[in-house]
């Protein structure tokens, strides 16, 4: 929902920066890329350091690439299956940095065990939420469904996490992973039932 609702926001707030970076030669994977490395960095150095705060602020620098290069990319008109596939390949390392980053803080020096567990399993389902999708529409099934949308999910950790290293009570981030949890494993439950009624409905060798 927040994709549909914001798109043309950020669109109309990111074109001009987007048409100055293809005019110095700047490529849409090279700012992928580079979203994805800052992501990275953010998630593995400030979180495992306990900069909640200044972890998220770093992380939402560069969060918007997801936006950025999309916008390039279609004003160039290239991109295609090889921009979508890198795209959501990086997604998927994004994602799994910034949990990771957070289960590394709280196994650790932030001492709370439920929310390092918590985001291992956000992370899990999360990666296991898009693995149903991509090997379903590899055997031609479509799994587009879903009740929380990735742009959802990190809003939500990013603003939560970001409040929790300015003194947001700890249970609160708790709270909110596993809500997101819940909301993966029934996204996964979903995909999984909708190709079951795919592969039911499809006719049999002998028809």
């Amino acid at each position: 929902m927040l994709n549909r609702h914001a798109r043309g926001f950020f669109t109309a707030l990111f074109t001009p920066l987007a048409r100055w970076l293809l005019r110095i030669g700047v490529s849409p994977d090279a700012v992928t890329i580079i979203g994805t490395a800052g992501v990275v960095v953010g998630a593995l150095v400030f979180y495992p350091l306990g900069q909640l705060w200044w972890g998220t602020l770093f992380i939402t620098a560069f969060i918007f690439s997801d936006v950025l290069d999309g916008i390039m990319a279609r004003m160039q008109a290239v991109g295609g299956r090889w921009g979508n596939f890198l795209d959501s390949t990086l997604d998927r390392i994004a994602d799994g940095a910034l949990f990771a980053g957070l289960a590394v803080w709280f196994f650790t020096g932030g001492a709370n065990t439920p929310i390092a567990v918590a985001a291992v399993v956000c992370l899990v389902l999360g990666m296991v939420v898009s693995y149903a999708r991509a090997k379903a529409e590899s055997l031609g099934f479509t799994a587009n469904i879903g009740i929380a949308e990735r742009a959802e999910r990190l809003v939500s950790v990013l603003v939560v996490t970001g409040f929790t290293g300015l003194g947001l009570p700890q249970v609160v981030l708790l709270v909110t992973l596993v809500l997101l949890a819940l909301a993966s494993f029934i996204t996964v439950v979903q995909r999984v039932v909708s190709v079951r009624r795919q592969a039911l409905a499809e006719p049999s060798p002998a028809d």
